[in-house]
């Protein structure tokens, strides 16, 4: 994986046809990942720390990976391929017997979930971020409308 990666962040969700938008970027540039309704509704839930009767599944692999002392370090979005968006999720593991930090390849859907809910870093790829457009101006209208933004 490209070491040169761009801090970001989620900010915002937006009901769409097909799903849910994703708004994620920082000052500089936003761009939108394409979700299914469900997935952003978590993630909403996630940013919100809204409670919940059960675990979901996010839940449920942050308690496994609290269980083996492994940490989520950070989720990058690596690429995007014929519309589709790549992510991976960095592990590390540390015990008596040392460090281990392992990379798997993850739906940035899950990433996403999954950084909102420990509250861990979001990065791009910079070759990623330079080439994607930049949704900044539309993110800012629903602002002005009213639609659903985190944070």
């Amino acid at each position: 994986m490209n070491r040169d990666v761009v801090p970001i962040a989620i900010r915002g969700i937006l009901p769409a046809n097909s799903g849910c938008a994703i708004f994620v970027g920082n000052e500089e540039k936003v761009f939108v990942i394409q979700v299914e309704h469900n997935m952003g509704a978590i993630i909403g839930m996630f940013l919100r720390d809204t409670p919940k009767e059960r675990p979901l599944t996010h839940d449920l692999i942050t308690n496994i990976l609290q269980g083996f002392h492994i940490t989520v370090e950070r989720v990058v979005i690596t690429e995007l391929k014929s519309s589709t968006y790549f992510a991976r999720l960095i592990l590390q593991q540390q015990n008596e017997l040392g460090r281990k930090i392992v990379e798997i390849d993850a739906r940035p859907s899950d990433c996403l979930a999954i950084a909102s809910a420990q509250k861990r870093p979001i990065y791009v790829s910079a070759s990623l971020f330079e080439r994607v457009e930049d949704m900044s101006e539309i993110l800012d209208r629903i602002n002005e409308n009213g639609g659903e933004t985190a944070e």
